[in-house]
């Protein structure tokens, strides 16, 4: 098994990815944390779409391309929310929301990739925030692999 480096992003509940290279065995691959990040978007009343990231992301991915399998656990940084606006950021740390404080990571833990061809196009597992796990599915829609 290599170890490789992965650049990929969580979108709201999508988690991009699409690979480079076939690979005939198992891969482990590293969350790049310079090119990974958490993204999201809101509707605010309707009328406008408030949009924002978490900086600081960790984790590792596992991948079988041809066996069809993987994992992912990906850690975010609550506390590294960035909308663009600080006191929107202070807002959304806030123990009415994120609660940051109490609760400063969220994860993410797939073990079940769709494959479409070599493509991952989805990974289902649990998100967990604010302490509380929850079946999510995250659409892969970019997923970049390279040797570190």
């Amino acid at each position: 098994m290599k170890n490789k480096t992965i650049a990929s992003a969580l979108i709201a509940a999508t988690l991009t990815a699409a690979v480079v290279s076939a690979q005939a065995q198992s891969a482990n691959f590293t969350v790049e944390p310079t090119h990974t990040f958490v993204t999201f978007e809101a509707k605010h009343f309707a009328t406008s779409t408030n949009r924002g990231r978490f900086d600081k992301t960790e984790g590792n991915i596992t991948l079988d391309r041809s066996a069809k399998r993987g994992t992912a656990d990906i850690n975010i940084d609550m506390a590294s929310i960035n909308t663009g606006t600080a006191p929107f950021n202070t807002h959304l740390k806030g123990k009415d929301l994120f609660n940051a404080v109490e609760f400063p990571k969220a994860n993410f833990n797939g073990d079940k990739f769709t494959f479409d061809g070599e493509k991952v196009t989805a990974v289902a597992g649990n998100l967990t925030l604010l302490g509380k796990s929850l079946p999510v599915t995250l659409n892969a829609t970019n997923f970049n692999c390279y040797d570190s």
